[in-house]
């Protein structure tokens, strides 16, 4: 053996623990990145279920001024704030949307008409802040671990694992009347 071959050798030796240290390296930070939007799916079901149970709070509200169109106002978003909550996370968004539309009637329905209760429009007002942060939170996440994912070097060394991608969550941020 020459001393190019020996030379070839230790090159390509290094150059193979190089791509292997590297490929770890992407393999742990697309775990990393996929526990941080499982996290944030978590954190935005919370806020979720918090945003339709103050939803059925204001429809218990609107149903015990026995006016019929704010009872029937107030069934249906007891009724949408009971589906949302329900549904599984993946055909959550029109469900979500649906509560959203119907909370933006309430709104315009008693504007002027009723005294509304300010701990329940506080209440509101904070879980759909909250709803709005988590939702951009899980989406950053989502963004970031599919960027890594669809790169064509982690595709073709499968460094992703078996994992899905995550998908974005899109719903209306604010309704208005």
């Amino acid at each position: 053996m020459g001393a190019i071959a020996i030379v070839a050798i230790v090159v390509g030796s290094v150059l193979l623990v190089a791509i292997a240290l590297w490929a770890y390296r992407v393999a742990n930070r697309l775990d990393r990145l996929h526990v941080r939007t499982d996290l944030a799916r978590q954190a935005l079901v919370a806020t979720l279920d918090r945003r339709a149970v103050v939803a059925r709070a204001i429809a218990a509200a609107l149903r015990a001024r026995e006016e019929e169109d704010l009872d029937a106002l107030g069934v249906q978003l007891a009724v949408d704030a009971d589906r949302a909550e329900s549904e599984p996370f993946a055909q959550r968004e029109a469900a979500e949307n649906e509560m959203s539309l119907v909370l933006s009637r309430v709104s315009a329905a008693t504007k002027g008409i009723i005294p509304p209760p300010t701990e329940l429009i506080a209440e509101m007002a904070d879980a759909q802040t909250r709803v709005i942060m988590a939702r951009r939170f899980y989406n950053d996440a989502v963004r970031d671990t599919r960027a890594l994912a669809e790169r064509r070097s982690v595709r073709w060394l499968r460094l992703g694992g078996r994992a899905p991608l995550p998908d974005y969550f899109e719903i209306i941020e604010r309704v208005s009347a």
